[in-house]
């Protein structure tokens, strides 16, 4: 009874530290309007309209996760039978067993709340940090990033309202909720917590991890970026060992991302196949390579400007090709000349 009540007791504090979805709603709804309000030639407002608005868009989603999760909730019939079906989907599919990698960690305490912590806290936080750093320090990223996120989110909210119990509802099968055993639950009850308990398919843990991933893989410029692999690593072993999703409960949300993003691209190049191109609307294939190029939009390459009249040429290239003779003033070409002679530098 006292790891009971304890447990209970830290799950109402870890429930504490996300914030209720009305309150970001009406943040979004703030966010918003500011950046309606403010003026845009302005100095401070051409810095803080788009991110007002890019903070509303994140408010939004967070608040419509916790929402589809309540919705989702008060229709849980069947959600049993579809974890069942699941179940025997998977050894069908001869996929690892959820129970024996949980097996493993259970007699290894500190390894089983690293887990349960990872799972409470990291994806949040994560998606964050990302989508700031690319707001900051690569804007011509951050559009397609966050497109994606809208997607993979708006998706797996959809199907999430088709209530699926995870494992640790199922103890006769084996499943332990380490959570709970440890007094680290972020749920207190069915349908309150930081999401809802019945949305386990498809896992948002594991799409906005390999969305992470993808993002900073995409977005990086040092060969250390393929680090960030670890992140959606340890989120995938995170969900199984502590019992709150399938593995089909990732590989859905995985495929998931990948459609969304393919999507993104395919709308993004029809959209620049149009006689007018919307704001913001940038082939990532379009940019010149290297370092430089990646951070401007196209509208922002250097483009070489024609000499104007009594300018100082020398030096400078030619429409053919040739560069002007740096010597003096370039003198006139004859009518006779050869054309096969004129790319010659005299002087």
């Amino acid at each position: 009874m006292g790891r009971e009540a304890a447990g209970a007791a830290a799950g109402l504090a870890s429930a504490g530290m996300w914030v209720p979805w009305p309150y970001t709603m009406v943040a979004a709804v703030v966010l918003a309007s500011t950046a309606w309000l403010v003026r845009p030639r302005r100095r401070v407002g051409t810095a803080l309209r788009p991110f007002a608005l890019e903070a509303a868009l994140v408010c939004t989603l967070y608040s419509l996760w916790r929402i589809a999760g309540k919705l989702s909730v008060r229709h849980a019939d069947g959600a049993r039978d579809r974890a069942l079906w699941i179940w025997d989907a998977q050894q069908w599919l001869h996929l690892p067993s959820e129970l024996g990698w949980q097996q493993a960690i259970l007699p290894h305490p500190l390894l089983v709340q690293f887990a349960n912590l990872y799972y409470a806290i990291a994806h949040v936080p994560a998606v964050i940090i990302v989508l700031l750093w690319l707001f900051a320090f690569r804007r011509a990223d951050y559009p397609p990033i966050r497109n994606v996120l809208a997607l993979l989110t708006g998706a797996c909210l959809v199907i999430q309202l088709v209530a699926v119990m995870p494992p640790r509802f199922l103890p006769e099968l084996g499943f332990v909720d380490t959570a709970h055993l440890y007094g680290q639950s972020v749920y207190t009850q069915v349908g309150t917590g930081a999401a809802n308990q019945m949305s386990a398919m498809p896992s948002l843990h594991v799409g906005w991890a390999v969305l992470v991933a993808y993002a900073v893989i995409v977005a990086g410029r040092t060969r250390w970026r393929w680090l960030v692999l670890a992140h959606p690593a340890l989120t995938c072993w995170a969900v199984v060992v502590t019992a709150n999703h399938w593995w089909l409960d990732g590989i859905v949300a995985a495929a998931i991302l990948a459609a969304a993003v393919a999507l993104e691209a395919s709308v993004r190049r029809a959209l620049t196949r149009l006689p007018w191109r919307p704001v913001g609307v940038v082939l990532p294939d379009a940019e010149p390579a290297g370092d430089a190029g990646r951070s401007r939009r196209p509208d922002q390459w250097p483009v070489p400007a024609l000499a104007t009249a009594g300018a100082d040429t020398r030096g400078a290239p030619r429409l053919d090709g040739t560069l002007a003779p740096r010597g003096g003033s370039e003198p006139p070409r004859s009518p006779d000349r050869p054309d096969w002679d004129r790319g010659r530098l005299r002087g």
